[in-house]
C-alpha cells in the first residue's frame, strides 16, 4: 500500500458519499412531497386527531334593562331617550360527579411512504349534577364535537333521558334540555362510537382553568407503547391488560388547565426511515474501507483502487434498492432484500478477486457488521447511536490492538507487498 494508491479509493469514497446525499434526499422528497395532501386523505377518510371536551350544563337567566340612549328631539337637538333590553345570562351549572370510560383500538393505516397512527375510539360517559338555584329551571346540555372531520356511531346524547334536540345543523355540536324543579337532579349521558388520527385527549373546559369534582377517567388500550403528549397529565394508575394498558385519572377536588392525552405509536415510516440510513451509509462505507484496506497491510493482500470502486458500488446499491422496495414491500422485507443483494455481489466479486476465504470471512464478515447491523439499528429508535458508537469503539480497539507491532513508515514508503490480479 502507497500514499498514492489511497488518493484514488478517496476520491472514490467521495463519489460513493455525494451519491448517497443525492439519494436521501430523493427518499426525503417523494416522502415530503405528499405527505401534507395524504394527511389531510387520511384525515378525510378516517377523521383527524380528537380532543374531546367535557359536556357543559347551564340556564338561562333574562332580565329587563332600561338605558339611556342618545337621540334627537324634532328640533334636531340632542337629546336622551329610555330604552328597553332583555338582558340575558347564561349561568354554569358545575358538575357533582363525572364517570368517563374510553377505549382506544390502534389500527395503523399506510399511504405512500408513510404510516399513519389511525385508531377507533368508543367513549362512555355519565355525569351528575343538581339544580340548586332554589326555583325551577330549564337546563341546557351542550357537547362539542372531537373533531371537524368526525363520523359517530351509537351516537347517543341525553339529559334526563330526554335525547338531543334535532337540528340541520351540527356544526356547533348537540344540545339537549330539561325542566330541572328546585333541588332535583340532573343525569347527563353521552356514548359514541368513532375513529381519530394520531393523538386523543379530553379536556374539562373549552379554555382556561376549569375546576372538576368526584372525577373519573378510564382508559383502555389495545397497545404497548403509550406516551403522554407535553403538557397532559399523567395517570393516577397503570395495569397491564394483555397486550394493553388499564389506565386511569381519579380526583376528589381538581383545579386544572392541563388536559389528559395520549399519543398512539407510531410505526417506523419507511421514507424517513429510509432516507435516514442512506446519509449513514458514508460512515459504514469509511468503516469498511479502512478494516479493507488494514487487513491489506497485515496481510500483505491489498486491493486495487478500481476493487474498491465495484465494492462502493455495491453498497450503494443496498440503499438504492431500499428506497425503491419500500414503496411495494414491508420496510423489513425491503432491508432485507437489499441486504441480501448487496452481500451477494460483494462476496461473489471478492470470491474471484481473491478467492472463498478472503471474500467471506473478511470481507463478507465486515460487510455484515458496518452494512447491515449498524444500518439495522436504525429500527431501533432511540438506540441508533449508541449501538454505532458501540460497535465503532470495539472495532478502534480490535484495529488498535492487531497494528501496535506494524511499521506504518515502511507500509506507506513501498510499492505494495502484493497485488491482487
Amino acid at each position: 500500500m502507497t500514499r498514492l494508491r489511497l488518493f484514488p479509493i478517496v476520491f472514490i469514497y467521495a463519489i460513493a458519499t455525494f451519491a448517497w446525499f443525492a439519494l436521501g434526499s430523493s427518499v426525503l422528497a417523494r416522502s415530503g412531497e405528499f405527505d401534507e395532501r395524504l394527511s389531510r386523505d387520511v384525515a378525510l377518510l378516517w377523521g383527524g386527531p380528537q380532543t374531546q371536551t367535557a359536556p357543559t350544563l347551564s340556564w338561562e337567566e333574562r332580565s329587563v334593562v332600561v338605558e339611556q340612549v342618545d337621540g334627537t328631539d324634532g328640533s334636531g337637538r340632542p337629546t336622551k331617550r329610555a330604552q328597553e333590553r332583555v338582558n340575558i345570562v347564561q349561568n354554569a351549572v358545575p358538575f357533582d360527579s363525572s364517570r368517563v370510560n374510553v377505549k382506544l383500538a390502534l389500527d395503523h393505516r399506510r399511504k405512500g411512504l408513510l404510516w399513519y397512527d389511525t385508531y377507533g375510539v368508543g367513549l362512555r360517559a355519565t355525569y351528575r349534577a343538581h339544580n340548586d338555584t332554589g326555583a325551577a329551571r330549564l337546563i341546557v346540555a351542550h357537547l362539542t364535537f372531537p373533531s371537524d372531520q368526525v363520523q359517530f356511531d351509537n351516537f347517543r346524547f341525553r339529559i334526563n333521558g330526554q335525547d338531543a334536540a334535532r337540528t340541520e345543523s351540527l356544526s356547533q355540536g348537540a344540545t339537549a334540555s330539561v325542566l330541572v324543579p328546585a333541588g332535583g337532579s340532573i343525569d347527563l349521558e353521552v356514548a359514541y362510537d368513532s375513529r381519530g388520527l394520531d393523538t386523543w385527549s379530553y379536556t374539562f373546559a373549552p379554555k382556561g382553568v376549569a375546576q372538576v369534582r368526584d372525577f373519573e377517567l378510564t382508559l383502555h388500550t389495545d397497545f404497548d407503547g403509550v406516551d403522554y403528549p407535553a403538557g397532559s397529565m399523567s395517570p393516577s394508575s397503570a395495569s397491564r391488560n394483555g397486550n394493553g394498558w388499564d389506565l386511569g385519572w381519579k380526583f376528589d377536588s381538581l383545579l386544572t388547565g392541563r388536559y389528559i392525552g395520549m399519543d398512539l405509536p407510531n410505526l417506523p415510516n419507511p421514507g424517513p426511515l429510509a432516507a435516514r440510513i442512506t446519509y449513514f451509509a458514508p460512515v459504514a462505507l469509511l468503516f469498511y474501507l479502512s478494516v479493507m484496506v488494514i487487513i491489506g497491510v497485515l496481510r500483505a493482500h491489498n486491493l486495487h483502487p478500481m476493487h474498491y470502486a465495484f465494492i462502493s458500488a455495491a453498497f450503494f446499491a443496498f440503499h438504492l434498492l431500499l428506497a425503491y422496495l419500500v414503496d411495494h414491500v414491508s420496510i423489513h422485507w425491503s432491508f432485507a432484500i437489499a441486504s441480501a443483494t448487496s452481500i451477494l455481489l460483494v462476496a461473489s466479486y471478492l470470491r474471484i478477486v481473491a478467492g472463498t476465504h478472503f471474500a467471506i470471512a473478511r470481507a463478507g464478515l465486515a460487510q455484515l457488521v458496518f452494512l447491515v447491523l449498524f444500518s439495522y439499528a436504525f429500527f431501533f429508535e432511540g438506540y441508533t447511536g449508541l449501538t454505532v458508537t458501540v460497535g465503532a469503539v470495539l472495532t478502534l480497539f480490535i484495529l488498535m490492538q492487531t497494528t501496535a507491532r506494524v511499521d506504518w513508515t515502511a507500509v506507506f514508503a513501498g510499492p505494495t507487498p502484493r497485488e491482487v490480479k
